[in-house]
């Protein structure tokens, strides 16, 4: 019972959702479609859908899809399943629903064939067209008379009966009258090249004229199959010629190789391309994908995995899921395991090219052994297999790291170019085998190469390594030195480096400056406990370590040492060692703190006042002057 003077509820007012075809236009044209070349497509599309419904009726019927094009519009007629005068109002003028969907007006056990799936079909066409017209037949039912559909991009349609003699065999047409300012996507040779590009693999004869007088209305064939890849040769080189010129119409380069891609059981078939120039790892390769014969997109980046970077594929697939825009593939669990089956096939091909063709593998790795390391990091079995190829820059100049852990059983790395370059002619003339693991991946594979080679000791570089193997020097002369000495510790005690006197090669290096990530971090908590409020200082001073402090090695070898050694005057002498510290730190291209920039400042004033000052005078600076 309701009180006196409430209001009864009322039932709720059913409402359709309303649909503003211009704004679904411009949605489609401007945030759903990369281009409106789609609209030949979405053609082709229904008239594939349409041919594929009436055989699974009448699998004998002969199938016919015709594309024409003249300076009134675009036309595509074929003899599929067509539409009676219901479905026309049901199907073709209500966004979402499409004849694929089953149901009375569906055929569910050929839905698996068909390319569309999202019920936009014909409206997708308003990106170019002012004004659609359809006239169809049903093939369904044979007493069922012709339907004309016509529809505005205004949001309006009328549909009408037609006489018999409209369209006497079953089948549909679509003509396209082109809006203002779409004409040069509806010109005979753009849509004749839009249709090859989408529909050259389409599992039915697809023919195209151009009804503009100029040819005579000659009929071209379209489609272009099987496709190259899977077509019969006379040998393995005339596939191989064949291949290389495919490639070269689709992607304009001729390919080191090809590889054949081969998924049964995921429907996909194709042939990846090596590209015959080196190429960014973070470059995202475009591959070409076909569903069911028509092209999806020619800029995949997910088909592969991220590593195979140095092909481009071209592959038609019936099982992976196309984009609402049929313009890429759904990244789900199916394309994830195409991607890794995929890689493997490519994994696979250079496996045989390693076992048959050591010559052809060179020179594979010559162009692309970035991406071969990149794929090696996570196969352990494929870095052993690559080791005698894969090049690696060491101390004793390029080699595989085959060849360089023969020579050395321990394999010292630098993890940055510039430090490799600062100690690479040092450690080649003393012994020393040092990898540069500046690049990318090397440090990874490295890292890697004691589970394939157990014999094999690999470290990072530490000055201490790089000591122990300088020659000493005598002890009478380094006991001659030991004030030069004791005045240079001194000087450079502030800065957490230490001073060590060594003979080595290159005579022309006076100082080495030598540190490793340990003294690195000591070095960075040391000035950053420079730099602290009272409370962060005592946190940081907690976190001081033993770790090994930062070198300069002194060349006894280089006589600049020996003349800033034999200097009588203490102030100078600090001076120059502040000089040396500076330039070997420069050299060594490590960032340089405020301190050191304050050094380098301090050093450089001091010899210039003693430069100036001795030109001055014609003498060295008595001990008396600043």
């Amino acid at each position: 019972m309701t009180s006196a003077g409430a209001a009864e509820a009322t039932p709720p007012e059913a409402n359709s959702f309303q649909v503003d075809l211009r704004g679904l236009v411009d949605l489609l044209s401007h945030h759903l479609y990369s281009s409106p070349r789609v609209y030949v497509r979405e053609l082709l599309q229904n008239a594939v859908d349409a041919v594929t419904a009436r055989q699974a009726l009448h699998p004998d019927v002969r199938v016919r899809i015709r594309l024409s094009s003249s300076a009134g519009g675009v036309s595509i007629e074929d003899s599929g399943i067509g539409l009676t005068a219901d479905e026309v109002h049901t199907l073709l003028a209500t966004i979402g629903r499409s004849s694929k969907r089953g149901g009375e007006h569906g055929l569910e056990s050929a839905r698996r064939e068909f390319l569309g799936q999202f019920g936009i079909g014909l409206l997708a066409c308003f990106v170019v067209a002012r004004e659609i017209r359809v006239v169809t037949r049903s093939a369904r039912t044979p007493d069922a008379a012709p339907v004309e559909w016509l529809a505005s991009d205004d949001g309006s349609y009328t549909v009408r009966t037609l006489p018999d003699d409209a369209r006497p065999e079953p089948g549909t047409t679509v003509h396209l009258e082109p809006r203002p300012g779409s004409e040069e996507w509806t010109r005979p040779d753009r849509v004749e090249e839009l249709a090859r590009d989408y529909g050259s693999l389409l599992p039915y004869d697809i023919v195209f004229s151009a009804d503009d007088g100029t040819d005579g209305g000659a009929e071209r064939p379209i489609t272009d199959r099987p496709a190259v890849w899977d077509r019969e040769y006379a040998s393995p080189a005339a596939r191989r010629v064949a291949l290389n010129g495919h490639c070269a119409k689709l992607f304009g380069f001729t390919p080191l190789d090809s590889i054949d891609l081969d998924l049964p059981v995921a429907g996909v078939r194709g042939v990846a391309y090596v590209l015959p120039e080196p190429t960014s790892p973070a470059h995202r390769a475009g591959h070409r994908t076909y569903l069911k014969g028509m092209l999806l997109t020619d800029r995949a980046d997910n088909l592969l995995p991220e590593w195979a970077f140095f092909v481009r594929a071209v592959v038609d697939t019936d099982t992976l899921r196309p984009t609402a825009s049929r313009e890429n593939l759904y990244d789900d669990e199916t394309l994830a395991a195409v991607r890794e089956a995929l890689g493997g096939a490519v994994r696979q091909w250079l496996t045989e090219l390693a076992a048959s063709d050591p010559q052809r593998l060179a020179s594979f790795l010559s162009v692309h052994h970035l991406g071969v390391k990149s794929l090696a990091r996570h196969d352990a079995e494929l870095f052993e297999l690559m080791l005698p190829w894969l090049p690696f820059e060491t101390s004793d100049g390029q080699l595989s790291l085959d060849e360089f852990t023969a020579a050395h059983g321990e394999v010292h790395f630098t993890r940055t170019v510039e430090e490799f370059r600062q100690i690479a002619p040092i450690a080649a003339a003393h012994g020393l085998g040092v990898v540069n693991a500046g690049y990318t991946y090397d440090a990874d594979l490295l890292a890697l190469l004691p589970t394939v080679r157990p014999a094999v000791k690999v470290t990072e570089l530490d000055a201490g390594a790089v000591t122990e193997r300088l020659d000493p020097v005598a002890t009478s002369a380094e006991l001659a030195l030991a004030s030069f000495l004791a005045t240079a510790r001194t000087r450079l005690d502030p800065h957490g480096c230490d001073v060590v006197l060594r003979a080595f090669q290159p005579v022309t290096m006076p100082a080495l400056f030598l540190d490793d990530r340990q003294a690195r971090h000591e070095r960075d908590r040391a000035t950053a406990q420079e730099n602290a409020d009272s409370l962060w200082s005592d946190i940081l001073g907690s976190l001081r370590s033993a770790a090994p402090r930062a070198r300069l090695v002194l060349n006894h070898n280089n006589p600049l040492i020996r003349r800033v050694a034999a200097l009588p005057d203490p102030e100078l002498t600090a001076t120059a060692v502040e000089s040396l510290y500076g330039q070997a730190l420069l050299m060594s291209q490590r960032p340089l703190r405020p301190a050191d920039s304050t050094l380098l400042n301090r050093a450089f004033l001091g010899l210039l006042e003693w430069a100036t000052l001795s030109a001055v005078q014609g003498t060295t600076p008595r001990e008396d002057q600043p």
